[in-house]
């Protein structure tokens, strides 16, 4: 069992009855696990320095985002957004879970892109900012899930299919 996962020695830890009171022993283990998963509900474990990372994927393209709070820098594989993405449009896109959340100014975005192509890479850095954005403050998930920001695009390219030219593409059909 790894450490991360082992339960708090507060756990087994005896639960003292107040005096001219009896309680069982189930009531006082279900007292002790309903204060334990509040805790964890409420709280969410968070890196030191205030470092957030998440993963996001679309068709080919998988990106590692690292949000830190900063000023609103984009690294993207040690380049800046404007020269990864000269096209505007995916500029927008990129950004849009930032300023929907209004964080545009205050975290640097450092991420790691492999795989796919421009349009894949653009869709999957947003993903993983918006995911992100929800590890930072649940608060910010209603809004980005009805904008369709926290949904992963399901959709990749078919297979070809042998007897085929491509995915659905017949041969040149010959009547003699």
């Amino acid at each position: 069992m790894t450490e991360g996962f082992a339960p708090s020695p507060a756990a087994f830890a005896p639960v003292e009855p107040a005096p001219g009171t009896t309680t069982t022993a189930t009531e006082a283990t279900s007292t002790a696990t309903a204060t334990t998963s509040t805790a964890a509900a409420t709280t969410r474990p968070r890196r030191a320095g205030g470092l957030i990372q998440t993963v996001g994927r679309r068709k080919e393209a998988i990106v590692r985002v690292r949000l830190v709070p900063g000023t609103g820098k984009f690294a993207l594989n040690g380049r800046e957004l404007e020269n990864y993405f000269p096209s505007k449009v995916h500029q927008q896109l990129v950004k849009e879970p930032l300023v929907l959340t209004e964080r545009g100014e205050t975290f640097d975005v450092f991420a790691n892109l492999r795989g796919g192509g421009t349009t894949g890479q653009a869709g999957a850095l947003r993903l993983a900012i918006a995911r992100a954005l929800v590890e930072l403050d649940l608060e910010h998930r209603p809004t980005l899930k009805k904008a369709g920001f926290l949904t992963r695009d399901a959709r990749a390219t078919e297979r070809k299919k042998y007897g085929l030219k491509k995915a659905r593409k017949a041969p040149q059909y010959s009547k003699r």
